[in-house]
């Protein structure tokens, strides 16, 4: 199991990366909350990483934070959440607010990302609640006050194509990805910008 990688970051295409290991070139599948925190292409980046086995592919998922990991390995055992939701989830709301949701039985909150129907969001609030508070804080719950993976070849794409692609691979509606991200576009807003804005708006 591949638990932390560190490298350069070689390319970033929400929400995939390529990170340069040593001369190994690790794609990665980043949750738009973790996403947020990278530096600039040729930086360092240090990862934690969780990997899927499937039969037709194998997905390296990655994590800014511990928290941010152990949170979508909770998601994954759900019944009826595969890693694809989890990356939704863990796009749309930051671990704490996720918690809050939860803990506050926000159903009208979790059914609001992609993917994630009534039945859904009433599983994760039974299968989920409570589990929360019994996580160390420095592990998990930290009290706060507030996949396709081709697109990477795209070097043409303005700022807000590649956010309505980066909104398509978590899950929503290519008209429905699109409306979102005009609906806050400004001409200062780069691709990570707007899809942090329309996922915001979202909520």
């Amino acid at each position: 199991m591949i638990g932390r990688l560190k490298g350069t970051l070689l390319e970033k295409q929400p929400p995939e990366i390529l990170l340069d290991v040593q001369g190994v070139g690790y794609e990665l599948l980043l949750p738009m909350t973790s996403f947020y925190n990278l530096p600039e292409i040729g930086q360092e980046a240090t990862l934690f990483t969780h990997l899927v086995v499937r039969e037709d592919a194998h997905l390296l998922f990655g994590f800014a934070q511990k928290t941010d990991r152990t949170l979508f390995r909770e998601l994954i055992k759900t019944n009826g959440v595969g890693p694809k939701l989890a990356l939704a989830i863990l796009s749309a709301m930051s671990v704490e607010d996720f918690a809050y949701a939860i803990e506050r039985e926000e159903l009208s909150k979790l059914v609001k990302i992609p993917g994630v129907g009534k039945k859904t969001a009433e599983r994760l609030l039974v299968e989920l609640k409570g589990k929360f508070k019994g996580i160390k804080q420095t592990d998990f719950f930290i009290e706060s006050s507030h996949i396709k993976t081709s697109s990477m070849t795209a070097q043409n794409e303005t700022p807000l194509d590649e956010a309505v692609s980066a909104l398509i691979a978590l899950g929503y509606k290519p008209a429905e990805a699109e409306k979102m991200v005009t609906k806050v576009a400004k001409p200062d807003l780069n691709s990570e910008k707007l899809i942090r804005e329309a996922l915001k708006a979202a909520l």
